[in-house]
């Protein structure tokens, strides 16, 4: 029998503090009714992604910063789109004392696609393609440190490759989510998500073998297919950003 004195002395909670994937939401102007409806669109458009994501709200683009019950009409509208507002964004004073005064959290430095971490030296870019050209070289080469995944992705699986590409040697069924802070190198069929530059690598690719993707996505950029191209689908096709815009093209 396990004594009162044994069973304090183990711990009950195991409390990390770990990267995940959280969307942050820039707001340009007050408007919890339009702010609704345009959110409500893109989970609609791609619910596996949006639908009851986590979000940081950041206010910092506003003129004047909303007051609390202001801020809740926000949150309201948030939650009613259908995803679930974690926190604020940014960390001034008059945020924090928001922020305190709504029970949430502040994310003094969150960081999404847009912004780079101090010091942080960008990489420089891989060249664009053209459209209907053959696969540049560097649709061939694989660092070495990239993450390997040989076996199938199924139906509600998830791979995430951390701080590297992830490379997979089989498909990915639909239903199933890959992602890499870099580049994803797909040797296989890709029928569901493919989320590449988790943490704002803009110059992250995608690269499959044969493409019938439900949702690709590069630096929190996303393309949604109900009916894939007839060029793509089937074919190997890479996805890259040039500027805000998510491009494909066969390889």
């Amino acid at each position: 029998m396990q004594t009162a004195t044994s069973a304090a002395a183990e711990p009950i909670l195991e409390l990390k503090f770990g990267q995940v994937g959280i969307a942050n939401l820039r707001l340009f102007a007050f408007d919890p009714a339009a702010l609704q409806a345009e959110l409500a669109g893109k989970v609609a458009a791609a619910p596996q992604l949006f639908g009851r994501a986590p979000l940081v709200l950041d206010l910092s683009r506003l003129p004047t910063l909303p007051d609390a019950d202001a801020t809740r009409a926000l949150l309201d509208a948030v939650h009613a789109a259908g995803m679930l507002p974690v926190g604020l964004a940014y960390g001034t004073t008059e945020n924090a004392q928001l922020a305190e005064l709504l029970g949430l959290p502040l994310f003094a430095k969150f960081r999404n696609a847009y912004e780079r971490a101090p010091n942080e030296t960008p990489r420089a870019p891989d060249p664009k393609p053209a459209a209907q050209s053959a696969a540049p070289t560097a649709a061939l080469v694989v660092p070495n440190t990239a993450q390997r995944h040989a076996k199938p992705v199924r139906s509600g699986q998830q791979v995430y490759a951390r701080g590297r590409d992830l490379v997979l040697g089989a498909m990915v069924g639909n239903g199933a989510e890959v992602i890499a802070d870099g580049s994803i190198h797909i040797y296989g069929r890709l029928s569901g998500r493919a989320l590449a530059g988790a943490q704002g690598d803009t110059n992250a690719r995608i690269y499959c073998t044969d493409f019938q993707a439900e949702l690709v996505s590069i630096a929190g950029q996303y393309r949604v297919f109900e009916d894939i191209p007839a060029e793509l689908r089937g074919n190997a096709v890479q996805a890259w950003l040039d500027g805000d815009k998510l491009l494909l093209a066969k390889l």
